[in-house]
């Protein structure tokens, strides 16, 4: 059964809910979760997906050049501003 609501969750575009069905059946079954405790879950679940998926989105979207940090600048190419 769990098979066939992951897939209609996918179907739905509920990816997060389906990624996270498994561990919350594990939990369910070691202890007495309230419909509200499993509706907060499934819907942080989702929330969190889909800002993961928005983020790396608009990373995509926006073409940055490839990552750079400090440890890899060269600052004697810099100009300074010297008093």
């Amino acid at each position: 059964m769990s098979v066939e609501l992951m897939a209609r969750l996918k179907a739905l575009k509920l990816h997060g809910m389906a990624q996270c069905w498994p561990e919350l059946m594990a939990k369910a079954r070691h202890s007495d979760l309230p419909p509200e405790a499993w509706m907060n879950e499934l819907l942080a679940a989702e929330s969190a997906e889909r800002e993961v998926r928005s983020i790396a989105y608009q990373m995509t979207a926006a073409k940055f050049p490839a990552h750079r940090d400090l440890a890899g600048f060269d600052f004697t190419q810099s100009r300074g501003t010297q008093h």
